[in-house]
């Protein structure tokens, strides 16, 4: 089969198409970023970001340029690309990320840190750059992490079980209002009906997931695949009988913990720790 040819000799990455387009529609239109914002009613800064690539900004945004340039639907179809594009990752996680995007079911052992999909922009700003990660790959990988969220989200948003060891909790950010929307976000998704958070306590003991971050997919075609992830390195594990092992160590694990309730109770005892903002 003869390659495809390409029609507009624009960008076939859809992240830097998004970008593209908004750059070229401007252009079109021939306003500038200020009277951009003016009109449509965001920071200039943002949509400077949105048409070099540092950020896809959000779904508003993006339907709001849709109405301001008369092309409805089209900008946000790009940003849904855009935001579901597994190259945004880097390459050792990009299969797990497909996988987790179809997955109907989803278990977790968090060893020191919230799970991804339940992390805040915030906490995943301040881990990534404790990683080492700096400037438009830190915006871009924040971005990619946060955008997970959105699995957990709506009517069909699949069911989602985290076991978090205490230490999860005892961990705190540098920023203690950043930590407080933290928690506090820990304690909303708490109460979806498809989420549920477990507490492993520190008095539980050692355990056999002590040291590794482990995540459980079940699949539509029935297959349940683990994910297990340590400082060195991460695995996707697809072996029916290593998944099998895993998961009947992650169920002893779950056996440690504590109920939903106390778990919720727990989570609110450590944001009462945090120290609030001094009113003015």
């Amino acid at each position: 089969m003869p390659p495809r040819r390409v029609i507009t000799g624009r960008s076939q990455e859809p992240r830097q198409r998004f970008a593209e387009e908004l750059r070229l529609l401007r252009q079109e239109k021939g306003v500038s970023l200020q009277k951009l914002a003016e009109v449509v009613g965001w920071d200039p800064s943002q949509f400077g970001k949105l048409e070099t690539g540092r950020t896809l900004g959000s779904p508003e945004v993006a339907q709001a340029l849709d109405q301001y340039y008369g092309t409805p639907g089209l900008l946000l179809a790009l940003w849904e690309l855009a935001v579901a594009d597994t190259s945004q990752f880097k390459e050792q996680y990009r299969r797990y990320m497909t996988l987790e995007a179809e997955a109907v079911g989803l278990w977790q052992y968090s060893v020191s840190a919230p799970p991804g999909l339940l992390q805040t922009d915030g906490y995943a700003c301040e881990a990534l750059t404790a990683g080492g990660l700096r400037g438009e790959e830190l915006n871009q990988q924040v971005e990619a992490r946060t955008s997970r969220r959105k699995l957990l989200e709506g009517q069909d948003a699949p069911p989602f079980r985290a076991i978090l060891s205490e230490a999860v909790l005892r961990t705190a950010m540098r920023d203690a209002q950043e930590w407080r929307r933290q928690l506090e976000y820990l304690l909303e998704a708490a109460e979806r009906p498809n989420t549920t958070l477990h507490v492993l306590p520190f008095g539980a003991g050692p355990h056999g997931l002590m040291n590794t971050d482990t995540m459980f997919l079940r699949l539509l075609d029935g297959r349940t695949v683990a994910y297990t992830e340590n400082d060195v390195r991460g695995e996707l594990v697809e072996e029916t009988s290593r998944v099998e092992r895993l998961h009947r160590t992650y169920d002893a694990v779950r056996d440690l913990a504590l109920k939903p309730a106390e778990s919720r109770t727990f989570i609110l005892r450590m944001l009462e720790e945090v120290p609030c903002e001094p009113s003015t």
